[in-house]
């Protein structure tokens, strides 16, 4: 299958954190970008319920830095604003190659396997930025894309030996893509090799917590998806 993508992805900050800290208080960054984070940006340039995005792998191409900054986050449930400390990864820039597959959850929209008309989306979304804002984590964090070769350049952690970093979050394993029936968070052991962090496929993560019961909504061509021929036919 021609599905790949690779491009460039950076910002000038970051905020990668593991989901139980997204309620609210201090909130400080992983080091690496999480599996869930990039899936999201690719969602941002270009998805369809048709398809499901897999990381390959991440280069890191610039010095992990961070920075600590004071923030005023809504508060949950209670309404205004709190004071709280935040900390970024700042400067930050990496390489991502991933590709797609169909979604064999959702065989009602199994003729919208169209291969060469979504990649070829797919790469005009890309060239043109994505067809939604970049985010680094987190909204605060505006990123930016552009198409690269994977290997292009040389990265600051290229000759580096492994860099072990625990346990992380991957990311989170919904309904509609696993054919189950609650959302699970997922989590793996993360390890830096020569620059390069290979993400493990969601299902090959051994390490898993069910979250709550989730419904998978439907979707149907032509009523809210439209055929990939229809979509390319109207730009």
């Amino acid at each position: 299958m021609n599905n790949s993508i690779s491009f460039k992805l950076r910002g000038r900050y970051a905020l990668f954190t593991d989901p139980i800290t997204k309620v609210g208080g201090e909130k400080c960054s992983y080091h690496l970008p999480t599996y869930e984070a990039i899936k999201g940006v690719l969602k941002s340039i270009y998805w369809k319920p048709t398809l499901i995005w897999y990381v390959d792998k991440v280069r890191i191409m610039k010095p992990l830095r961070t920075q600590t900054k004071g923030t005023k986050p809504l508060v949950w449930n209670a309404g205004g604003n709190s004071l709280a400390i935040y900390t970024f990864l700042r400067d930050v820039e990496y390489q991502v190659e991933a590709h797609f597959e169909w979604n064999i959850h959702r065989p009602e929209l199994q003729q919208d396997w169209n291969e060469k008309k979504h990649t070829s989306m797919m790469q005009r979304a890309l060239a043109k930025g994505g067809r939604q804002d970049i985010f680094l984590g987190t909204r605060d964090c505006q990123g930016y894309v552009e198409p690269c070769d994977f290997d292009s350049g040389e990265g600051v952690y290229d000759e580096t030996p492994d860099i072990p970093f625990g346990l992380m979050f991957h990311s989170f394993a919904y309904p509609d893509e696993t054919g189950g029936k609650n959302l699970e968070s997922l989590f793996w052991q993360a390890t830096l090799k020569k620059g390069i962090l290979e993400f493990p496929r969601p299902e090959h993560c051994t390490i898993r917590r069910d979250v709550r019961p989730m419904l998978v909504k439907p979707f149907g061509i032509n009523t809210n998806v439209k055929a990939v021929e229809t979509e390319e036919a109207e730009l």
